[in-house]
């Protein structure tokens, strides 16, 4: 590994979330601007400037201002598999995402990001998982249950709880308050927590006409 790899993986990951961005998307965006040249990911171009010393040099600009120039091993381009989540894992990117929940109160779904807290959001429900009951590490019994909520912008599953357990149905709109976004299995899922809440806003419409 080059020595100034964590930080180029630290600064890509800081910009995921900076500029809303898949961290994924991202990393795709900087190869494919080293075999092309350029490339775009969401607001921001990738322009590749050449090579010095086996070390790719990249000028990321948004909106014809610069953002960042760095160097990356041309190894670093070549990797498989990726972790793109322990690349969040890290003070400088967790700051930005509290920086961020505190700016913006109610978010759209392809909005979140690993660790941001206090989200609030509006949403349809699109499935509910049956309800199961499980043993708590306390040695109580517990209800516990997931949805699959969906905005504009993407899907995401929620995990309930409890009392948190509303008996939402398929096609109700429901409002998420202080909610957490956590990842399992790669894919981010919001968690109420002890503090947030599900309300229903808008019950399914059943037709109550009878047939003919």
């Amino acid at each position: 590994m080059n020595y100034k790899e964590p930080i180029v993986i630290e600064n890509l990951a800081f910009l995921s979330v900076k500029y809303n961005v898949y961290l994924s998307e991202l990393y795709r965006a900087l190869v494919s601007a080293r075999v092309t040249g350029k490339s775009v990911c969401g607001d921001l171009n990738l322009d590749y400037r050449g090579t010095v010393k086996t070390q790719a040099v990249f000028l990321i600009t948004k909106a014809n201002k610069v953002v960042m120039q760095f160097k990356v091993g041309e190894d670093f381009l070549l990797r498989k598999n990726i972790s793109f989540e322990s690349w969040l894992d890290t003070d400088k990117v967790r700051r930005q995402v509290a920086k961020q929940s505190l700016a913006l109160d109610l978010k759209y779904i392809q909005s979140l990001r690993r660790g941001m807290k206090k989200v609030n959001l509006t949403a349809e429900v699109l499935e509910v998982q049956e309800t199961q009951i499980v043993n708590t590490q306390y040695g109580s019994r517990v209800k516990v249950t997931s949805i699959l909520i969906t905005d504009e912008t993407g899907q995401v599953k929620v995990c309930l709880w409890g009392e948190q357990i509303k008996h939402a149905r398929v096609g109700d709109m429901v409002q998420i308050k202080g909610a957490t976004v956590k990842t399992f299995k790669g894919e981010n899922l919001l968690s109420l927590g002890r503090s947030g809440t599900l309300s229903i806003q808008q019950p399914l419409l059943v037709d109550n006409a009878g047939g003919t």
